[in-house]
């Protein structure tokens, strides 16, 4: 079984913390972190709440009207292998969004 869940956390940090308890080890060859779980995770990190307003003027140069506003919490998804609910110390930054929000994984749909 797959599940297929969205969460925010409220720093990036945090939520590498959380996705290195699912399980990781240091790779002999490389010596980079690699995951030693089976479980999909995309990390989205702050998202866009209002993107910026620009003006593209005549001769090409682009002048910034109003800053794009990132979200204050670092969002994160994950395909769940083998698990009907979310991991200890997950559940408490699971969000529900409409549709299957800014990202989905292939063939599944969020809120199905």
């Amino acid at each position: 079984m797959r599940l297929f869940k969205k969460y925010e956390f409220n720093s990036k940090e945090q939520a590498q913390e959380k996705i290195e308890g699912l399980g990781v080890k240091i790779d002999d060859i490389s010596g980079e972190q690699v995951p030693t779980h089976s479980h999909a995770v995309v990390e989205l990190g702050y998202l866009t709440i209002k993107e910026a307003v620009i003006e593209v003027k005549e001769d090409g140069e682009i002048d910034v009207i109003e800053e794009a506003v990132l979200s204050d919490k670092y969002s994160v998804d994950v395909l769940f292998d083998d698990l009907d609910e979310s991991p200890y110390g997950w559940k408490t930054y699971e969000i529900d969004v409409e549709g299957n929000g800014v990202h989905t994984f292939s063939g599944y749909n969020f809120n199905e």
